[in-house]
């Protein structure tokens, strides 16, 4: 007997939820071992990860997750979880493989939706694990890992206030070293939200302007305003979104006379992942080796 790979949760996970309106994670990964894999033996339901997870219970939520990316569940608040039409459809069939669930189109535009920047990541679904080195499998998991939270992240920012969605961008930009921030009025702030000033004095500021967009590009005419709206005492802004920009806009920005950097929402959770912003450290890992100076000696 072994435990079930994370794929091979799915159904599990589907008909338990389907008894419930929702459930929080914990209660759902704990009700799913116990109803479908108690009969397993006390070692494989204690074993843990080097973290100290365990490890049924790490599957089963993975498994959980990636339901989730194909629309088969849905979180209807924080820390909770339930089926959706779709994933109930999938119950009356009663099967449900990996290979087809990542050749759903939802989960492919799931994964669409936060493009990596870096040549070396490569998703683990995509590793011959027999062939690969330990090195390779690991940081396949971790490019894995990263790429789900930015894409959580993304779709976090794209729920929240539009108000607090200005307020955290000045946080980052602040965490990434730009100084004190000002929020403009929000009746009244002709276009920007908020003023950077990149030193003490407020001699050199940057004005930025937000845009929460769900799929909207952000067009020509909002660089435009923007630019507009940036008084004399300033040449520099930063305009950000959840989304994506035409190339109207791309080349009003490059061709405008004050330097304006765009900031869509791939390189946006980027940026927070690196610095921090609306996630945490979850497991920190030690992959030690053997150490040849120590044995000079001999």
């Amino acid at each position: 007997m072994e435990l079930p790979k994370y794929h091979e949760t799915f159904v599990s996970v589907l008909e338990t939820l389907n008894s419930f309106e929702s459930l929080s994670s914990r209660e759902l990964a704990s009700r799913v071992r116990d109803k479908y894999y108690s009969n397993l033996p006390k070692e494989l339901l204690d074993k843990k990860t080097s973290s100290g997870a365990n490890v049924l219970l790490d599957r089963i939520l993975w498994g959980k997750s990636y339901l989730k990316m194909a629309r088969f569940l849905s979180y209807p608040k924080r820390g909770f979880v339930q089926i959706t039409n779709k994933g109930k459809q999938i119950l009356e069939r009663g099967n449900l493989t990996l290979s087809e669930l990542q050749n759903d189109p939802d989960f492919i535009s799931h994964r669409e939706s936060v493009k990596t920047k870096k040549d070396n990541e490569v998703e683990i679904e995509n590793i011959d694990a027999e062939n690969a080195s330990p090195q390779d499998l690991i940081d396949s998991g971790f490019s894995t890992i990263e790429a789900e939270v930015k894409t959580e992240l993304l779709e976090k920012l794209k729920e929240i206030d539009p108000y607090y969605f200005e307020k955290v961008i000045l946080i980052l930009l602040r965490k990434m070293g730009y100084g004190d921030f000002i929020e403009t009025s929000k009746s009244n702030d002709g276009g920007i939200d908020g003023i950077i000033n990149q030193d003490k004095l407020g001699l050199e500021k940057i004005y930025t302007q937000a845009k929460r967009y769900n799929e909207n590009k952000v067009r020509e005419k909002d660089i435009r305003n923007f630019i507009g709206a940036m008084s004399g005492d300033t040449s520099k802004g930063v305009f950000i979104t959840t989304s994506t920009f035409d190339d109207s806009a791309i080349k009003k920005a490059r061709e405008a006379h004050h330097s304006i950097i765009l900031i869509d929402g791939a390189k946006l959770v980027d940026l927070m992942h690196d610095y921090n912003v609306g996630v945490q450290v979850k497991t920190t890992y030690e992959v030690k080796e053997l150490d040849g100076d120590f044995f000079e000696g001999e």
